[in-house]
């Protein structure tokens, strides 16, 4: 392992965030074997061989939070070849009008991987859902991908997909409530593991998911290497980060605002739904 090269990678990497004590705690309560108690067994987590295969979907409309988060983490893997895959080489529009560059088109993409992911976003989500091309690519990709995972409102097009059925998922707290029309299980928690699938709760849970898969794909030491280089200690100025914390008049109140969003979710949930006889 060139030690070097892994600051040079890692060092463009740095992510930050926000996050509550509680991620933390659901962070911690992950279950990962523990190598020996050394920088080493990191370094030695890192697989020899071909590079494996990575690939983030990009769409209009999409968060990039959902996706700079993961991506910080999967990038500083070491031996790893991440994509950013869209149906065009074009910039995409992600919301706030932050544009983002595929670097493959659907047809591009390496057909066998080793993480297939999926972020989330409004208005990006409800029309991914719909959307044949991608569906196509995610259910042909997903079926074969050795990790099939997303973060925030992801897992609604990956449950639109086919890929969620019968699985354990989360979502954006918003929208938690739509998995069952796609076939899947919500669970309120920040990450979580069925199998191999990995899913993510909202937008800035993403940080601890990328530790998490990052634990998986290496090691415990390797990802506990990858919080120490982004410096990843949360201290929060705030706790308002889920409707628990922030009481119900601030919850009622956003989930009013969200109310419009959330029901064309659920038209397409439940278009979805019908599509794979899932209703």
């Amino acid at each position: 392992m060139n030690r070097r090269q892994f600051a040079k990678t890692v060092g463009a990497a740095v992510a930050v965030s926000g996050m509550s004590e509680v991620a933390v705690a659901a962070l911690g309560a992950q279950s990962f074997p523990s190598g020996a108690a050394s920088p080493q067994a990191a370094h030695d987590a890192v697989p020899k061989g071909a590079p494996q295969q990575i690939a983030m979907l990009l769409y209009p409309g999409m968060y990039a939070l959902d996706l700079v988060g993961p991506h910080a983490f999967l990038s500083g893997l070491m031996n790893v070849d991440v994509h950013l895959v869209a149906k065009t080489r074009g910039p995409v529009m992600a919301a706030g009008r932050l544009a983002l560059v595929p670097t493959k088109e659907f047809g591009e993409c390496p057909e066998n991987l080793d993480v297939l992911f999926v972020p989330g976003g409004q208005p990006g989500t409800n029309a991914a859902m719909q959307d044949d091309a991608i569906l196509s690519f995610l259910a042909n990709h997903g079926n074969r991908a050795k990790y099939v995972t997303s973060v925030c409102t992801g897992s609604l097009i990956l449950g639109a997909a086919g890929l969620l059925k019968g699985y354990r998922a989360t979502s954006h707290w918003s929208t938690r409530d739509l998995l069952p029309l796609l076939g899947a299980i919500p669970v309120e928690e920040r990450v979580v593991e069925d199998r191999n699938r990995i899913t993510g709760g909202g937008v800035t849970s993403g940080i601890d998911f990328g530790l998490v898969l990052a634990a998986r794909l290496r090691n415990r030491e390797y990802a506990e290497m990858l919080q120490l280089v982004n410096e990843y200690d949360p201290q929060p100025p705030f706790r308002g980060g889920t409707p628990k914390q922030a009481g119900p008049e601030m919850t009622r109140h956003l989930t009013d605002m969200l109310a419009e969003s959330h029901e064309e979710a659920r038209k397409a949930a439940l278009a979805a739904g019908k599509r794979l006889s899932l209703s």
